[in-house]
């Protein structure tokens, strides 16, 4: 069993009339299998209402399952006894890191779930300092938080959930408040995360370039895993991507638009590389066709 693995997982929302007391239920996850391994990158992408954050709330027990069942390393979300070990083990970073941020000083902030638990006072600033370091801002570790960008916030909010030891981390959507010079300071950091210390990342987010590295992608439909795979797997399918209304990479679109009038190139284009690349490939291997023509003539 993988670190985080659910079984026909189903979460209704259970909305009720003030006035007839009549209750309904929305069906907002519908029968979701997953089983993600320690160590992997994996994105869960979707439109709006797809069930993609109502799935990632489910990963450290915020949401317990109408039916169904989710394990974060072996313990059953919906054991009580278990709850505080499924929050150590899966940190939740979410979309405003204002929301997350409580301390005057940064250093401060990032030691507080540390301290929170129990942690004895020195391992809790080797935490601070690891954090920090981890995710590019130790040199801020003096300065007040509402003083930094809102990239810099997000990684004081995954610093904070770094000093707690997690294995894993879930992101949900952390870069939808963030401009582009922001986006990917956080997307270095959290790639970084995986890489260097085998943190298991899951990124729940709806821009198509983020996704591009990770190891897995599942895409969500009206609270359904409807497709998954690789990121070249994915992007391959652009046109049933369209139909769940999403986009692809920029570059993935290009090269799909030139390949559909006529050039020879690969599905899943990831990257302008990727592009540059297969495109000198195309020059060279006609500049050989049109010398052999020349020499068949002569």
């Amino acid at each position: 069993m993988g670190i985080i693995k659910t079984a026909h997982l189903i979460y209704d929302y259970i909305t009720r009339d003030d006035d007839t007391g009549q209750e309904t239920a929305s069906r907002a996850i519908d029968d979701v299998e997953l089983d993600i391994q320690a160590g992997d990158f994996i994105a869960i992408l979707g439109h709006n209402g797809s069930g993609k954050s109502t799935l990632a709330k489910h990963m450290n027990a915020l949401l317990l399952p109408t039916d169904g069942t989710v394990w974060v390393k072996n313990m059953d979300t919906r054991d009580d006894r278990a709850v505080w070990d499924i929050r150590q083990t899966a940190g939740m970073v979410f979309q405003n890191p204002d929301n997350q941020i409580i301390g005057s000083i940064v250093e401060e902030d990032v030691g507080f779930g540390p301290e929170n638990i129990g942690v004895p006072t020195g391992e809790i600033w080797e935490r601070v300092n690891e954090s920090l370091k981890a995710v590019g801002m130790t040199e801020y570790r003096t300065h007040s938080p509402n003083k930094l960008s809102g990239g810099q916030k997000q990684r004081v909010a995954i610093a904070g959930v770094m000093a707690m030891r997690p294995e894993c981390i879930v992101l949900d959507e952390p870069t939808a408040m963030l401009d582009p010079n922001g986006r990917r300071e956080v997307l270095k950091t959290v790639r970084q995360l995986n890489k260097d210390a085998g943190v298991t990342v899951i990124l729940i987010t709806h821009y198509m370039d983020e996704v591009i590295h990770a190891d897995k992608v599942f895409v969500m439909d009206d609270g359904k895993i409807v497709m998954q795979g690789t990121p070249r797997e994915i992007f391959s399918q652009v046109e049933t991507l369209k139909t769940l209304r999403l986009d692809v990479p920029q570059v993935t679109e290009l090269a799909y638009e030139l390949k559909k009038n006529g050039l020879d190139l690969p599905d899943g284009i990831l990257t302008i590389d990727e592009f540059v690349n297969a495109m000198v490939k195309l020059r060279r291997e006609d500049a050989g066709r049109q010398e052999g023509e020349a020499t068949h003539v002569n």
